[in-house]
């Protein structure tokens, strides 16, 4: 269940230009069940209109502390029924406010009556937001709790390119979910994979997998959420994860590597990456030509990672594995439980119509050692990434001394 579902989450919309943005904002946390309460600036309105809030949120827009309303103090009531107050976009002028306590209008009303989280997302041009004071602000709203998102490098208003331009709306609410939920993989150390691997025929040509990483990088910011240290090593480092230090690879071999060196101290190492079982045996270091012929391939095998940990895993270690598979889903998963000395491992159909490889969703069974199985039915990556640390969770705890955690899969 997403931790915004059924929380009443306010969300201020300043005067800036990005204030478009906020609508899809808003459409997504109503997306996940939360209870939208918009409220506008006078600046604003002038960017966006009122009707737009009033018809995609939970509640009317609020725009006035003089608005009607059943309470003499709306910002009070609405300040107390608050889980989270995410502002976006955020001017220089709230941001501001903000940090010195000044009361102009609803929203910076709202913010003073509330003691929720507060999540920030500026948008301004460059020259405004790189001003000293304005990072001051920053520095001392960060000092005091407050998440900032943001902002990014990008196309401005008036035709410019630079920092300043408001993070991406799923950004956003993917901070607003971090701030709902609960921290309780603090103190923990968590190593994820994600990606296919990708080894070398040529300079230019490569044999690899239909492996999108989604799905280890919704573990990775999930993970990252319940308050976990985690280090996410990707074939895909664009799928930045906010909190994440990532280690860009590309070969089996540069995984292993990289795996072997992290997983030293991680109280999970959650391998959903695709690693290749086969490599060319003999890569050309140029550009293989059409004129000459049609190459031959021949292939040697990678190192197994998960066997390797497996063999050597440590008392107290919890070993999970991931099994890609497109048919016999459980004889297959649970032939790789038991022979590479898992106690845990999580299999899907990539052959079923929105499971896996490339898709913002997937369907999984997890079996344990125990006999146990639990199914998780068609969600979104980032659902089923909360049910699997929930179960990792789950072992972690059973266990008296520290324990590892280790996934790997192909998604």
């Amino acid at each position: 269940m997403s931790p915004v579902r059924d929380r009443c989450i306010v969300l201020g919309v300043t005067g800036s230009i990005a204030a478009y943005k906020a609508a899809e904002v808003c459409r997504l946390l109503v997306g996940e069940g939360a209870h939208v309460v918009p409220v506008l600036t006078e600046s604003a309105q002038k960017m966006i209109g009122e009707a737009t809030f009033t018809a995609l949120a939970s509640e009317p827009a609020v725009t006035s502390l003089w608005d009607d309303s059943p309470t003499a103090i709306p910002h009070t009531s609405l300040g107390q029924r608050a889980s989270a107050i995410v502002v976006a976009p955020a001017t220089a002028r709230l941001i501001a406010d903000l940090r010195t306590g000044r009361s102009g209008d609803a929203l910076t009303a709202t913010l003073l009556a509330s003691t929720a989280p507060v999540i920030v997302a500026p948008a301004m041009h460059t020259e405004m937001w790189e001003q000293p004071s304005v990072q001051d602000n920053i520095a001392t709203l960060i000092e005091r709790g407050v998440t900032i998102v943001g902002p990014v490098d990008g196309p401005l208003a008036g035709g410019d390119i630079g920092a300043g331009r408001m993070a991406d709306p799923a950004e956003v609410v993917a901070a607003v979910s971090a701030a709902l939920t609960p921290q309780s993989m603090a103190g923990r150390r968590v190593l994820v994979t994600s990606g296919g691997t990708r080894e070398p025929i040529d300079a230019v040509r490569f044999v690899g997998n239909r492996s999108s990483g989604k799905q280890g990088t919704a573990v990775a910011d999930a993970a990252a959420a319940r308050g976990a240290e985690v280090v996410l090593v990707t074939t895909e480092p664009s799928a930045v994860v906010s909190g994440v230090r990532v280690v860009p690879v590309e070969t089996a071999a540069e995984m292993a590597a990289v795996v072997e060196l992290e997983a030293h101290g991680a109280d999970a190492v959650i391998m959903s990456a695709a690693v290749a079982d086969f490599r060319p045996a003999n890569p050309v270091g140029g550009k293989l030509k059409k004129g000459q012929g049609v190459p031959t391939l021949e292939l040697e095998p990678t190192s197994d990672i998960l066997a390797s940990l497996g063999a050597s895993k440590p008392p107290g270690q919890v070993l999970v594995g991931f099994a890609a598979e497109t048919e016999d889903l459980q004889a297959n998963a649970l032939a790789k439980l038991h022979s590479k000395n898992l106690s845990m491992i999580v299999a899907n159909d990539v052959s079923k119509e929105h499971v896996g490889f490339g898709h913002d969703t997937n369907e999984v069974v997890i079996y344990s050692s125990d006999g146990t199985h639990r199914h998780v039915p068609l969600t979104t990556k980032q659902q089923t990434a909360c049910v699997l640390l929930d179960e990792v969770e789950t072992l972690l705890t059973v266990s008296d001394a520290p324990e590892t955690a280790m996934v790997e899969g192909s998604q």
